[in-house]
């Protein structure tokens, strides 16, 4: 498998580590497009939201949520922006589930939600199409 993120867990691509743990990694995002953006990922390879299980989901998201913790109460940020795309339909570029975590201070002039050109149909109607059972 030629998987850019099993590379780096494996430690044969290096990064700068912000955290990790057993079922975990977290490293910061090279991109350089905002301060202190992180990536978050499951060291199991797994490509997507839609194909992890929930036990792999339970450890990301738990790190998930101590890094943002972290990054709150003792860096200096005032909140974070949790981003993932699962899916190539959802621009996801690389298939290794992942989840950006953005650190926010206000007024930081940071546009991390996506603009959205409008819905096309009425959502009456989405929503009886999207509903599940038990909701519907």
């Amino acid at each position: 498998m030629d998987c850019i993120f099993c590379s780096i867990v494996a430690g044969d691509i290096p990064c700068m580590k912000v955290y990790e743990d057993e079922h975990t990694l977290v490293f910061m995002d090279i991109a350089r497009d905002v301060d202190g953006h992180l990536v978050a990922i499951p060291k199991k390879h797994v490509k997507s939201l839609l194909d992890c299980d929930s036990e792999t989901l339970h450890h990301l998201m738990d790190t998930v949520q101590k890094v943002s913790r972290h990054l709150t109460g003792h860096c200096g940020y005032e909140g974070v922006n949790l981003l993932n795309a699962s899916e190539e339909a959802a621009q996801q570029s690389v298939p290794h589930f992942h989840i950006h975590i953005i650190p926010r201070k206000d007024g930081d002039g940071v546009e991390a939600w996506p603009v959205f050109t409008g819905a096309k149909e009425d959502v009456q109607a989405v929503w009886e199409w999207i509903a599940m059972e038990k909701n519907a």
